[in-house]
């Protein structure tokens, strides 16, 4: 049995099985609908469900919790009915999604538990993808690891990425003890719909947490390079000083660039910090206390995004202009995301 599936505003109309998700039929059927992580956790994928019923065979629903009634997490729901969704559909155009070999050209250590990878693509090669978008590690055993691309799609001679070390994580312990320069490395990109939106005219609000800076660094690059002059507020919120990994480097944009703004925020700051300080979503709510007009990016950890979401929503900000990537810590037999 199959259902259809209408999408608001695009009107797309496409078919979904009853054993398939909405997100792999949509995918199939060439329809940009917006994800992440597709495993329930980031809320990337989220639509509102207009007409209709859904179900979720897989259990994996943890991104509904705080949202509101009608919230539908395409990755996992299947329909159970005819459907209308109101959903953002995402204009990728036509990259292709490849499996390449790369090579370690750089490996920097930025502070006490992030890593820069910098890497090398054959030399008849060179990857396309949209500033904001992640790859994939293809492990030998065949497990995934996602990190956010750090660089932006103009400088596409090295891929950079920005990894954190997590405790107990394998591949993270490999990256940090083990990596070697020169390494050679498998990959699948570019994945992901977590892209700069460059045909809106609203003032664009990034916000976040840890290693969460590096697509939004990937996307303020590709917005300066291609000369968008819409005012840009950057909010990254990390525990202590030492958190902040590349710290010159927004206030360089900020300092060049006069509509460009820069708030570093800690929630346990050192002694002698005299910036922001608190949870970093609060800290943007108590500067913007209407989010009507804006254009908003979050990027961090499942919680911090999932905290903003329910902020920035109690504050007038439409889920129409509300984009998200939630990174996930998974055990060995999952796919991680990088934070």
């Amino acid at each position: 049995m199959s259902f259809t599936v209408q999408t608001q505003p695009a009107d797309s109309r496409f078919r979904v099985a009853s054993e398939q998700t909405i997100l792999a039929a949509a995918l199939a059927q060439h329809v940009r609908l917006p994800y992440g992580c597709r495993n329930g956790t980031c809320g990337s994928c989220t639509a509102e469900l207009l007409e209709g019923e859904v179900s979720y065979p897989s259990g994996k629903t943890q991104a509904l919790a705080g949202q509101r009634a009608g919230a539908c997490l395409t990755c996992q729901a299947h329909p159970a009915t005819d459907l209308v969704l109101r959903v953002a559909e995402l204009e990728t155009g036509n990259l292709p999604v490849r499996i390449l070999p790369c090579r370690v050209a750089e490996k920097t250590m930025l502070n006490h538990d992030v890593v820069r990878l910098r890497l090398k693509l054959p030399d008849n090669q060179r990857l396309q993808f949209l500033a904001g978008q992640y790859l994939d590690f293809i492990l030998r055993d065949g497990r995934r690891r996602a990190f956010s691309i750090a660089s932006a799609p103009h400088d596409d001679e090295l891929i950079e990425l920005h990894i954190r070390r997590v405790p107990g994580g394998t591949f993270t312990d490999q990256v940090f003890a083990e990596l070697e320069e020169r390494a050679i490395l498998r990959i699948q990109a570019p994945l992901g719909t977590f892209v700069l939106r460059e045909h809106s005219d609203r003032p664009l609000l990034f916000v976040g947490g840890g290693t969460g800076f590096a697509p939004l660094k990937a996307m303020i690059e590709h917005a300066l390079h291609t000369g968008i002059q819409r005012p840009m507020h950057l909010y990254w919120g990390v525990r202590a000083r030492r958190d902040l990994y590349l710290p010159d480097l927004p206030a360089q944009w900020a300092a060049a660039h006069p509509h460009v703004h820069y708030v570093p925020v800690l929630s346990q700051p050192d002694a002698d910090w005299d910036g922001r300080t608190g949870y970093v979503h609060e800290v943007v709510a108590a500067d913007h206390p209407d989010l009507a007009d804006y254009d908003v990016y979050l990027s961090g950890p499942p919680a911090m995004v999932e905290a903003g979401r329910s902020r920035f929503e109690a504050i007038g900000l439409s889920l129409d202009h509300m984009f998200s990537d939630a990174f996930e810590f998974a055990a060995d037999s999952t796919v991680a995301r990088g934070q």
